[in-house]
Protein backbone atom coordinates (compact mmCIF):
# COMPACT_ATOMS: atom_id res chain seq x y z
CA UNK A 1 0.00 0.00 0.00
CA UNK A 2 3.06 2.43 0.53
CA UNK A 3 3.66 4.34 -2.54
CA UNK A 4 6.33 6.39 -1.30
CA UNK A 5 8.34 4.89 -4.11
CA UNK A 6 6.47 3.96 -6.66
CA UNK A 7 7.24 7.34 -8.99
CA UNK A 8 10.52 6.52 -10.22
CA UNK A 9 11.56 9.28 -13.30
CA UNK A 10 12.63 7.97 -16.88
CA UNK A 11 16.40 8.85 -15.89
CA UNK A 12 16.33 6.36 -13.40
CA UNK A 13 14.36 3.42 -14.97
CA UNK A 14 16.71 3.93 -17.42
CA UNK A 15 19.40 3.38 -15.36
CA UNK A 16 17.84 0.43 -13.32
CA UNK A 17 16.95 -1.46 -16.94
CA UNK A 18 21.07 -0.83 -18.11
CA UNK A 19 22.16 -3.05 -14.66
CA UNK A 20 20.04 -5.91 -15.69
CA UNK A 21 17.24 -8.54 -14.79
CA UNK A 22 19.10 -10.07 -12.27
CA UNK A 23 19.58 -6.52 -10.26
CA UNK A 24 16.22 -5.59 -10.64
CA UNK A 25 14.91 -8.71 -9.49
CA UNK A 26 17.12 -7.93 -6.22
CA UNK A 27 15.98 -4.49 -5.61
CA UNK A 28 12.30 -5.68 -6.08
CA UNK A 29 12.56 -8.50 -3.12
CA UNK A 30 14.67 -5.46 -0.94
CA UNK A 31 11.88 -3.16 -1.37
CA UNK A 32 8.97 -5.41 -0.76
CA UNK A 33 10.73 -6.92 2.35
CA UNK A 34 11.49 -3.21 3.49
CA UNK A 35 7.34 -2.53 3.64
CA UNK A 36 6.98 -1.20 0.10
CA UNK A 37 3.83 -3.96 -0.92
CA UNK A 38 0.73 -3.47 -2.09
CA UNK A 39 -1.46 -4.06 1.13
CA UNK A 40 -1.59 -2.09 4.32
CA UNK A 41 2.33 -2.53 5.60
CA UNK A 42 2.72 -2.59 9.50
CA UNK A 43 5.94 -3.43 10.65
CA UNK A 44 5.31 -4.98 14.73
CA UNK A 45 7.59 -5.18 17.68
CA UNK A 46 7.46 -8.16 18.49
CA UNK A 47 5.36 -11.65 18.57
CA UNK A 48 2.18 -10.31 20.54
CA UNK A 49 2.05 -7.31 18.55
CA UNK A 50 2.45 -9.25 15.18
CA UNK A 51 -0.16 -11.64 16.17
CA UNK A 52 -2.68 -8.42 16.80
CA UNK A 53 -1.57 -7.10 13.48
CA UNK A 54 -2.15 -10.53 11.61
CA UNK A 55 -5.27 -11.10 13.34
CA UNK A 56 -6.94 -8.19 12.93
CA UNK A 57 -5.30 -7.12 9.05
CA UNK A 58 -6.87 -10.23 7.65
CA UNK A 59 -5.83 -10.29 4.15
CA UNK A 60 -5.35 -6.50 3.70
CA UNK A 61 -1.80 -6.38 5.91
CA UNK A 62 1.63 -7.27 5.22
CA UNK A 63 3.41 -7.68 8.70
CA UNK A 64 7.09 -7.69 9.80
CA UNK A 65 7.84 -8.31 13.09
CA UNK A 66 11.02 -6.68 14.07
CA UNK A 67 11.49 -9.44 16.39
CA UNK A 68 12.83 -12.76 15.19
CA UNK A 69 11.68 -16.00 16.71
CA UNK A 70 13.40 -16.63 19.61
CA UNK A 71 15.38 -13.74 20.18
CA UNK A 72 14.94 -12.29 23.57
CA UNK A 73 12.82 -9.47 22.63
CA UNK A 74 14.47 -6.49 24.59
CA UNK A 75 17.56 -7.51 23.91
CA UNK A 76 16.78 -6.29 20.55
CA UNK A 77 19.09 -3.68 18.37
CA UNK A 78 17.50 -1.99 15.42
CA UNK A 79 19.43 -2.67 12.25
CA UNK A 80 20.11 -0.51 8.70
CA UNK A 81 17.45 -2.87 7.25
CA UNK A 82 14.77 -2.46 10.20
CA UNK A 83 14.86 1.15 9.77
CA UNK A 84 14.40 0.89 6.42
CA UNK A 85 11.34 -1.05 6.81
CA UNK A 86 9.87 1.44 9.14
CA UNK A 87 10.25 4.21 6.98
CA UNK A 88 8.46 2.12 4.05
CA UNK A 89 5.71 1.10 6.22
CA UNK A 90 2.47 2.51 6.14
CA UNK A 91 2.23 1.50 10.29
CA UNK A 92 4.15 0.59 13.28
CA UNK A 93 2.54 -1.30 16.39
CA UNK A 94 4.48 -1.79 19.48
CA UNK A 95 4.47 -1.61 23.30
CA UNK A 96 6.65 1.68 24.53
CA UNK A 97 8.87 0.97 26.98
CA UNK A 98 9.32 -2.83 26.08
CA UNK A 99 12.51 -2.39 23.84
CA UNK A 100 14.48 0.72 24.04
CA UNK A 101 15.87 0.54 20.45
CA UNK A 102 12.44 -0.27 18.92
CA UNK A 103 11.33 3.13 20.54
CA UNK A 104 13.86 5.41 19.70
CA UNK A 105 13.90 3.90 15.81
CA UNK A 106 10.29 4.20 15.54
CA UNK A 107 10.09 7.80 17.19
CA UNK A 108 12.75 9.01 14.73
CA UNK A 109 10.90 7.30 12.40
CA UNK A 110 8.66 8.81 9.32
CA UNK A 111 6.14 6.62 9.49
CA UNK A 112 2.70 7.87 9.43
CA UNK A 113 0.72 5.51 12.28
CA UNK A 114 2.54 5.00 15.07
CA UNK A 115 0.60 2.79 17.81
CA UNK A 116 1.48 2.19 21.34
CA UNK A 117 0.05 -0.98 22.97
CA UNK A 118 0.98 0.59 25.97
CA UNK A 119 -1.92 3.73 25.57
CA UNK A 120 -4.59 1.22 24.71
CA UNK A 121 -4.79 -0.43 28.33
CA UNK A 122 -3.79 0.59 32.12
CA UNK A 123 -0.56 -0.29 32.96
CA UNK A 124 0.28 -1.20 36.73
CA UNK A 125 3.53 -1.71 38.75
CA UNK A 126 4.51 -4.57 39.92
CA UNK A 127 7.02 -6.12 42.30
CA UNK A 128 8.52 -9.57 42.78
CA UNK A 129 5.56 -10.40 44.24
CA UNK A 130 1.98 -9.78 42.26
CA UNK A 131 -1.39 -10.01 42.99
CA UNK A 132 -0.96 -11.20 46.21
CA UNK A 133 -0.45 -8.40 49.26
CA UNK A 134 3.07 -7.20 49.22
CA UNK A 135 5.25 -8.07 52.22
CA UNK A 136 6.88 -5.90 54.60
CA UNK A 137 10.22 -6.94 52.07
CA UNK A 138 8.74 -5.82 48.89
CA UNK A 139 10.59 -2.43 48.49
CA UNK A 140 13.57 -3.71 49.04
CA UNK A 141 12.98 -6.79 46.79
CA UNK A 142 11.65 -4.28 43.61
CA UNK A 143 14.89 -2.03 44.74
CA UNK A 144 17.08 -5.45 44.02
CA UNK A 145 15.20 -5.91 40.63
CA UNK A 146 15.94 -2.43 39.58
CA UNK A 147 19.64 -2.59 39.94
CA UNK A 148 20.00 -6.08 38.35
CA UNK A 149 18.30 -4.39 35.57
CA UNK A 150 20.41 -2.04 35.43
CA UNK A 151 23.66 -4.46 35.48
CA UNK A 152 22.04 -5.66 32.45
CA UNK A 153 21.73 -2.82 30.37
CA UNK A 154 17.91 -3.09 30.17
CA UNK A 155 14.88 -2.83 31.96
CA UNK A 156 12.04 -5.08 31.53
CA UNK A 157 9.31 -2.32 32.70
CA UNK A 158 8.04 0.70 30.84
CA UNK A 159 8.90 4.25 31.37
CA UNK A 160 7.93 4.86 34.99
CA UNK A 161 8.23 1.29 36.30
CA UNK A 162 4.99 -0.17 34.95
CA UNK A 163 4.58 -3.88 34.03
CA UNK A 164 4.40 -4.25 30.23
CA UNK A 165 3.20 -7.80 30.28
CA UNK A 166 -0.39 -6.91 29.14
CA UNK A 167 -1.13 -9.56 27.19
CA UNK A 168 -0.92 -12.25 29.58
CA UNK A 169 -4.29 -11.27 30.62
CA UNK A 170 -6.83 -11.90 28.12
CA UNK A 171 -8.93 -9.20 29.09
CA UNK A 172 -5.98 -6.23 28.61
CA UNK A 173 -5.33 -8.16 25.28
CA UNK A 174 -8.50 -7.33 24.00
CA UNK A 175 -8.20 -3.92 24.75
CA UNK A 176 -5.16 -3.40 23.60
CA UNK A 177 -6.89 -5.41 20.49
CA UNK A 178 -10.01 -3.10 20.10
CA UNK A 179 -7.77 -0.04 19.79
CA UNK A 180 -6.04 -1.62 17.38
CA UNK A 181 -8.57 -2.19 15.13
CA UNK A 182 -9.55 1.44 15.60
CA UNK A 183 -6.37 2.71 14.62
CA UNK A 184 -6.06 0.27 11.48
CA UNK A 185 -9.57 1.80 10.33
CA UNK A 186 -8.19 5.04 10.62
CA UNK A 187 -5.28 4.71 9.01
CA UNK A 188 -6.70 2.07 6.42
CA UNK A 189 -10.33 3.60 5.94
CA UNK A 190 -11.01 1.23 2.95
CA UNK A 191 -10.94 -1.82 4.41
CA UNK A 192 -12.35 -0.46 7.84
CA UNK A 193 -15.39 -2.64 8.21
CA UNK A 194 -13.35 -5.96 7.71
CA UNK A 195 -10.73 -4.71 10.62
CA UNK A 196 -13.57 -3.79 12.64
CA UNK A 197 -15.30 -7.68 11.91
CA UNK A 198 -11.46 -9.07 12.34
CA UNK A 199 -11.09 -7.11 15.79
CA UNK A 200 -14.82 -8.23 17.46
CA UNK A 201 -13.98 -11.73 16.33
CA UNK A 202 -10.31 -12.16 18.11
CA UNK A 203 -11.80 -10.21 21.08
CA UNK A 204 -14.35 -12.70 21.22
CA UNK A 205 -11.98 -15.22 21.41
CA UNK A 206 -10.05 -13.62 23.97
CA UNK A 207 -13.09 -13.36 26.21
CA UNK A 208 -13.73 -17.18 25.43
CA UNK A 209 -10.50 -17.98 27.06
CA UNK A 210 -11.14 -15.53 29.80
CA UNK A 211 -13.93 -17.51 30.63
CA UNK A 212 -11.52 -21.08 30.27
CA UNK A 213 -9.17 -19.22 32.82
CA UNK A 214 -11.61 -18.26 35.39
CA UNK A 215 -13.96 -21.53 34.89
CA UNK A 216 -9.76 -23.87 35.20
CA UNK A 217 -8.66 -22.14 37.84
CA UNK A 218 -11.53 -21.65 40.17
CA UNK A 219 -11.74 -25.06 42.39
CA UNK A 220 -7.87 -25.42 43.23
CA UNK A 221 -5.86 -26.30 46.36
CA UNK A 222 -3.87 -23.07 46.19
CA UNK A 223 -3.37 -19.91 44.91
CA UNK A 224 0.64 -19.23 44.87
CA UNK A 225 3.26 -19.97 41.63
CA UNK A 226 6.79 -19.46 41.56
CA UNK A 227 7.98 -18.13 38.17
CA UNK A 228 11.70 -17.15 37.56
CA UNK A 229 10.24 -14.42 35.22
CA UNK A 230 7.75 -12.33 36.91
CA UNK A 231 5.46 -12.11 33.75
CA UNK A 232 1.98 -13.37 34.81
CA UNK A 233 1.38 -10.35 37.44
CA UNK A 234 -1.54 -9.40 35.42
CA UNK A 235 -2.58 -12.75 35.13
CA UNK A 236 -2.29 -13.60 38.52
CA UNK A 237 -4.49 -10.49 39.80
CA UNK A 238 -7.32 -11.65 37.15
CA UNK A 239 -8.04 -14.74 38.53
CA UNK A 240 -6.73 -14.02 41.84
CA UNK A 241 -3.86 -16.00 42.15
CA UNK A 242 0.00 -14.68 43.54
CA UNK A 243 2.87 -14.87 41.34
CA UNK A 244 6.13 -15.29 42.90
CA UNK A 245 8.90 -14.45 41.17
CA UNK A 246 13.11 -15.32 41.60
CA UNK A 247 14.38 -12.13 40.12
CA UNK A 248 11.92 -9.87 39.67
CA UNK A 249 10.92 -8.35 35.79
CA UNK A 250 14.41 -9.24 34.49
CA UNK A 251 14.39 -12.90 33.49
CA UNK A 252 18.17 -13.18 33.70
CA UNK A 253 19.28 -11.52 36.62
CA UNK A 254 20.50 -13.54 39.40
CA UNK A 255 18.11 -13.49 43.01
CA UNK A 256 19.49 -12.50 46.15
CA UNK A 257 20.37 -15.28 48.82
CA UNK A 258 17.81 -13.67 51.05
CA UNK A 259 15.02 -14.31 48.42
CA UNK A 260 15.89 -17.70 47.78
CA UNK A 261 15.85 -18.83 51.15
CA UNK A 262 12.17 -16.75 51.59
CA UNK A 263 10.91 -18.64 48.59
CA UNK A 264 12.00 -21.95 50.00
CA UNK A 265 9.94 -20.86 53.29
CA UNK A 266 7.00 -19.82 51.52
CA UNK A 267 7.16 -23.09 48.64
CA UNK A 268 6.68 -25.21 51.94
CA UNK A 269 4.49 -23.02 53.99
CA UNK A 270 1.92 -22.39 50.73
CA UNK A 271 1.97 -25.82 49.50
CA UNK A 272 3.47 -24.64 46.02
CA UNK A 273 4.63 -27.87 44.14
CA UNK A 274 6.48 -25.95 40.78
CA UNK A 275 9.24 -23.82 40.04
CA UNK A 276 7.74 -22.04 36.08
CA UNK A 277 10.61 -21.17 34.19
CA UNK A 278 10.17 -19.85 30.22
CA UNK A 279 11.41 -21.18 26.62
CA UNK A 280 13.71 -18.24 25.74
CA UNK A 281 15.81 -18.53 28.93
CA UNK A 282 17.67 -20.57 30.81
CA UNK A 283 15.86 -23.07 33.21
CA UNK A 284 19.52 -22.84 35.48
CA UNK A 285 18.12 -20.96 38.21
CA UNK A 286 14.80 -22.50 38.40
CA UNK A 287 16.21 -25.95 38.31
CA UNK A 288 18.80 -24.84 41.26
CA UNK A 289 15.42 -23.20 43.12
CA UNK A 290 13.53 -26.40 42.76
CA UNK A 291 16.20 -29.19 43.48
CA UNK A 292 17.19 -27.46 47.00
CA UNK A 293 13.51 -27.72 47.41
CA UNK A 294 12.03 -30.74 46.15
CA UNK A 295 10.00 -29.08 44.00
CA UNK A 296 9.34 -29.79 40.00
CA UNK A 297 10.11 -27.73 37.39
CA UNK A 298 7.50 -26.78 34.31
CA UNK A 299 7.17 -24.03 31.30
CA UNK A 300 4.81 -21.23 32.24
CA UNK A 301 5.71 -19.05 28.65
CA UNK A 302 5.53 -15.46 28.59
CA UNK A 303 4.45 -15.88 24.63
CA UNK A 304 7.57 -13.48 23.65
CA UNK A 305 8.06 -15.39 20.99
CA UNK A 306 7.17 -18.33 19.32
CA UNK A 307 10.00 -20.86 18.77
CA UNK A 308 9.78 -25.09 17.67
CA UNK A 309 10.65 -25.73 21.91
CA UNK A 310 6.77 -23.51 22.55
CA UNK A 311 3.86 -25.60 23.30
CA UNK A 312 1.66 -24.39 20.45
CA UNK A 313 1.50 -22.85 17.20
CA UNK A 314 0.25 -19.34 18.40
CA UNK A 315 -0.74 -17.06 21.05
CA UNK A 316 -3.82 -19.07 21.90
CA UNK A 317 -2.54 -22.58 21.78
CA UNK A 318 0.46 -21.67 23.88
CA UNK A 319 -1.97 -19.43 26.66
CA UNK A 320 -3.99 -23.07 26.91
CA UNK A 321 -0.87 -24.90 27.55
CA UNK A 322 -0.11 -21.83 29.91
CA UNK A 323 -3.53 -23.03 31.75
CA UNK A 324 -2.78 -26.67 31.78
CA UNK A 325 0.66 -25.95 33.45
CA UNK A 326 -0.96 -23.35 36.21
CA UNK A 327 -3.86 -25.79 36.93
CA UNK A 328 -1.55 -29.22 37.41
CA UNK A 329 0.50 -26.96 39.53
CA UNK A 330 -2.20 -25.79 41.76
CA UNK A 331 -4.10 -28.75 42.57
CA UNK A 332 -7.17 -27.90 40.78
CA UNK A 333 -9.98 -30.71 40.42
Amino acid sequence: MNVRRHHISAAALAAVTALGLGTLTACSSDSAAAGNTDKFDVVASFYPMAFLAERIGGEHVSVTSLTEPGQEPHDLEISARQTAQLEESDAALYLKGLQPSVDEAIGQSPVETKIDAATLTSLEEHGTEAGGHEDEHAEDEHAEDEHAEDEHGHSHETEGGKDPHVWLDPVKYAEVAEGVGKAFAKADPDHAADYEKNTAALVGELNELDEKFKTGLADRKNSVFITTHAAFGYLAERYGLTEEAISGLDPESEPSGARVKELQKMAKADGVTTVFYETLVSDKTAKTLAGDTGLKTDVLDPLEGITDASRGDDYFQVMEANLEALRTALGTK
